[in-house]
């Protein structure tokens, strides 16, 4: 251990050009206690003062004119008989680093630096020089010792252990230990006789390559040591860095290395720090330029192997400038960190966020394209809208976003977020709080779509929404039972705007939240206009948006519009979403719980495509569900959509409550609802969305004549004839009709569909070979739909595999061949109406007038062939 006394003796050079640069380093060593300090602004002098001298320290500047500090150190060499050159380098210009090292400087240290971290750089460099002289001396004892083989050893070996550093001998030629300090058994916690004879390679000191090469004939006695740095393994089994200097001493023939091993785990974490600070901004966590561009260096690598995209986003708070001049730097700062983490919670997994200096931010967006790059600056745009808390100011800022695309843009991070820098400050041009695209093709559709947001901001204020109302029926009485209020855009010079296109645009920038506020009281307003004109009590249905619930306050807008207006509960319905109800289920069961204490209904529209979770039916109160149109469009001929919409029917109608069917378009759809007991339809088939007056007028005149679907599909049985051959449909038509059936027919399998979705079919007579769809798999589907019907096909001599499968799968009843007996047929088709009821005996064949004999369907179940 080197004593604080010796340390402060110890003689140190300042060399700068700039006296107030030696003045103040002057002032810091002395103000330390160290005595002997001197100093130079002539590079000229070091040299010849060094050899005067023999400093223990050099501080170097590099940049001086007539002679830098490179130079500097090649003069030192010179006259330095040593193989340790004293010299610590300070200079501003951090790129110069490995330059100072490769010529021979100890240290390297940046301006401006901090005191401490000078100090405890002079420190360490001083011991080891002081070290590096007792070292010297310890190995002349060494070579002495070993030469002589004598008592002498144990004398080498208390000086050995005077030194806190871990020394370890090592015999070059059979590479064991051959002794150890106490500061190496210290060191990694063994005793020394657990070390003698052991093998350095061991615990970490140095592969075997290692050490034969530090012991080959070039390093001999007298050459320069070499430091290296390594982690040596103690015997609790943890990693120690440790810097081990290496010395080849040879005498009487005999080869021996001395390692001395210093502990630099303080030097580790002051270098992690180091890098901390090199790489992170200081004052918001966030990477800073440097690591920014390297991250978005390899972001783009890992792009051009996958053939991906990089969006590169440039961020700049508004008028930040004169924020910070009002305010101070120090609230200026506070506003940075707080902008910085709001930033953080834009971001997804494998985004990253770094400051590039000052109020300019920046985000690299991994693998997406120019919508979602649109998405992350909107989302940006959102988290300012709320204010910034200050010391008790609140402050409201924006941002301005430039955005550049790699490939399309730049192939390099420089050039790339060069371009978004330059986007940037269009946006900031353009009037700022808005983001721009490098490239121009982009920029139309997001100045498009700026335009559009602006023109939203506008819409409600100058009155430019308007309602329409959809009519829902009852699918039994044909009557109107309630409306849908549906929104409507009455854009200024562009007229009619389509809800797809702006509704999205709502929901991002949260302006639904005022917008649906307005959709209730306008409802209300409407409700209250059509009982003072006579119309009389019309149901409004409301859509909530999911924002609207969580962000708004729905129980009071509610209440609001209704006393406003003068209207009964009763006749105001929210419908709300399934993601909308799960965003905070028990704030949701609340509120709807108080809104329907109040007299109103609660619907869930487009069930079925959300979270699908019968758990929250039975935990809210809501009183109808609306099967999503994804389900009704195919009801017909789907039977998978017609299974999930007959389901959802059932389900409700077992908890009690009512089901509505949207997107109804035709008839067929509509009578097959209504024969499977779903309550109401809304579509184009009852009427397209109509404005305030033309609703009024359609309640009107429904309430005189209601629109009457019912059909009795029962008075007669019904025959179904399918097949693409016109002739054929009619000669069949002609065979059946005079035995009273009720026949239909279909020149297709999909006219057949609509004719079974809307009469109640027993038996279906089919063609095989047809366009688009065998008759094999249109009975198929049937079988899946209407499972009680007869299905028959009528086939050629071709394809009759397919229909034998089908009828062992039990997809038909029985084929017959064509051509056809017209009497056989007959009496075979007559058969099939006695099977459907014998089967399905809850109902009564009108018909039926005698008992069919075990031979005759015996008969009927044979195969007809002529």
């Amino acid at each position: 251990m080197i004593a604080q006394e010796e340390l402060l003796r110890a003689r140190i050079l300042v060399v700068d050009d700039n006296p107030v640069n030696v003045e103040l380093l002057e002032v810091l060593l002395r103000g330390s206690g160290y005595a002997s300090v001197s100093s130079t602004t002539d590079p000229l002098q070091v040299a010849p003062l060094h050899a005067e001298h023999r400093y223990d320290l050099i501080i170097l500047d590099l940049h001086m004119p007539v002679m830098n500090g490179l130079d500097v150190m090649r003069a030192l060499k010179a006259v330095e008989t040593g193989a340790w050159l004293p010299v610590l380098v300070v200079t501003a210009d951090p790129d110069k680093k490995m330059a100072a090292l490769e010529a021979g400087a100890r240290d390297f240290i940046g301006k401006p630096f901090d005191a401490l971290e000078v100090l405890t750089r002079i420190r360490n460099l001083l011991e080891v020089r002081l070290l590096h002289r007792e070292s010297t001396s310890y190995g002349a004892r060494l070579e002495q010792t070993v030469r002589e083989r004598t008592a002498e050893l144990q004398r080498f070996r208390s000086a050995m252990d005077a030194t806190a550093d871990a020394i370890f001998l090592i015999d070059a030629a059979s590479m064991e230990l051959v002794d150890v300090s106490d500061g190496a058994c210290r060191m990694l916690g063994y005793e020394r006789d657990e070390l003698i004879g052991a093998d350095p390679a061991g615990f970490g000191l140095a592969t075997h390559a290692q050490m034969a090469a530090q012991a080959s004939p070039k390093r001999a006695s007298g050459g320069q040591p070499e430091l290296v740095e390594t982690e040596l393994t103690g015997s609790d089994m943890a990693a120690l860095p440790a810097e081990v200097r290496w010395q080849l001493e040879v005498s009487d023939g005999r080869r021996m290395l001395i390692a001395v091993a210093r502990d630099i785990t303080e030097r580790r974490l002051a270098q992690q720090r180091l890098k901390h600070l090199a790489n992170y901004d200081s004052l918001t966590g966030l990477p800073n330029r440097v690591l920014f561009y390297q991250t978005l260096h390899d972001t783009i690598e890992m792009a051009r192997d996958k053939d991906g995209r990089v969006a590169v986003l440039s961020i700049g708070l508004d008028r930040f400038k004169l924020v910070n001049d009002s305010l101070g730097s120090m609230h200026g700062d506070e506003l940075l960190r707080q902008f910085s983490n709001r930033l953080v919670q834009c971001l997804h997994a494998r985004d990253t966020l770094g400051r590039l200096g000052g109020d300019e931010f920046a985000l690299i967006l991994p693998t997406r394209d120019q919508d979602e790059a649109v998405h992350v600056a909107s989302e940006v745009r959102e988290a300012l809208r709320w204010p910034f808390d200050i010391d008790g100011q609140q402050l409201q800022l924006t941002a301005s976003i430039g955005i550049a695309m790699y490939p399309d843009d730049a192939t390099d991070p420089q050039t790339l977020i060069k371009y978004a820098d330059t986007a940037m400050g269009r946006a900031k041009a353009a009037g700022r709080d808005g983001y721009r695209f490098f490239t121009a093709g982009m920029n139309v559709q997001v100045l498009a779509r700026l335009d559009l947001e602006v023109a939203l901001r506008r819409a409600l204020e100058n009155g430019e929404f308007e309602l329409y109302y959809q009519p829902k029926m009852n699918v039994n009485t044909g009557r109107i039972t309630g409306v849908e209020a549906l929104l409507r855009w009455h854009r200024p010079g562009y007229g009619m705007v389509f809800p797809a296109e702006f509704v999205p645009i709502l929901e991002e920038t949260g302006l639904i939240v005022k917008v649906g506020a307005w959709i209730i009281d306008a409802a209300c307003r409407q409700v209250a206009a059509w009982l003072a004109s006579g119309i009389g009590e019309v149901r409004v249905a409301v859509n909530v948006s999911s924002r609207q619930f969580v962000e708004g306050d729905l129980e009071e807008e509610v209440g609001t519009a209704l006393r406003r207006h003068g209207v009964d509960a009763a006749l105001l319905e929210l419908e709300l979403t399934e993601s909308a109800l799960m965003a905070n289920a028990e704030h949701t069961s609340e509120v709807l719980t108080r809104l329907r204490d109040l007299g109103i209904r609660i619907s869930i529209d487009d069930f079925g495509t959300g979270y699908s979770s019968l758990a929250y039916l039975k935990r809210f109160p809501i009183d109808k569900l609306k099967i999503d149109i994804a389900f009704v469009r195919d009801i017909t001929t789907n039977p998978d959509d017609a299974a999930i919409a007959l389901a959802i029917i059932s389900m409700a109608h077992s908890m009690h409550m009512q089901v509505i069917a949207e997107g109804v378009e035709s008839r067929a759809q509509l009578m097959y609802l209504r024969r499977h007991r779903c309550d109401q339809v809304q579509g184009f088939h009852v009427s397209r969305a109509l404005t305030a007056r033309q609703l009024g007028e359609m309640v009107a005149a429904n309430r005189l004549a209601p629109d009457d679907h019912a059909a009795n599909d029962t008075e007669h049985p019904t025959l179904l004839i399918v097949d693409d051959d016109i002739n054929a449909l009619a000669a069949l038509h002609r065979l059946f009709r005079r035995d009273n059936y009720k026949i239909l027919t279909a020149v297709s399998p999909a006219e057949g569909f609509d004719l079974l979705a809307q009469h109640q079919v027993q038996v279906i007579v089919c063609d095989q070979r047809m366009p688009f769809m065998s008759g094999t798999e249109f009975l198929s589907r049937v079988k899946e739909m209407y499972p009680d019907t007869v299905r028959i096909i009528l086939a050629g001599e071709t394809g009759l595999q397919a229909v034998l499968d089908s009828i062992n799968s039990g997809a038909i009843y029985r084929f017959y061949t064509k051509p056809w007996d017209d009497t056989q047929l007959r009496d075979n088709i007559r058969l099939a109406f006695h099977h459907y009821w014998r089967v399905n005996g809850a109902r009564d064949d009108p018909r039926r007038s005698r008992v069919i004999t075990q031979d005759e369907e015996a008969e009927g179940l044979r195969v007809s062939r002529r």
